[in-house]
């Protein structure tokens, strides 16, 4: 029978700060801290629904689709213009 480990709310950040961070992928992170890759997981997934460092994510996607929207306006202006001062369209 396995035996239930209890970890530290700070060991749980930093596993988590190491996956988004690393560049590694889980199981080479649950390898060097010694713990389950669906433990990691887990972790992972309930640091995303706690609107952790996600939620962030998701003002600064709002602001770039913005912009985005904005360039894209921008960037068809531009090509209209272009199109009537050479003549072509």
């Amino acid at each position: 029978m396995s035996k239930l480990r209890k970890y530290s709310k700070e060991f749980k950040e930093e596993a988590v700060k190491l996956v988004r961070n690393s560049g590694k992928t889980y199981s080479e992170i649950s390898g060097d801290l010694s713990i389950p890759r669906s433990t990691l997981a887990l972790w992972m997934k309930g640091r995303e629904s706690l609107g952790g460092e996600s939620s962030l994510n998701k003002e600064e996607i709002k602001a770039l689709r913005k912009e985005n929207l904005i360039l894209k306006e921008e960037r068809e202006i531009l090509k209209k213009a272009l199109a009537i001062f050479s003549g072509k369209k």
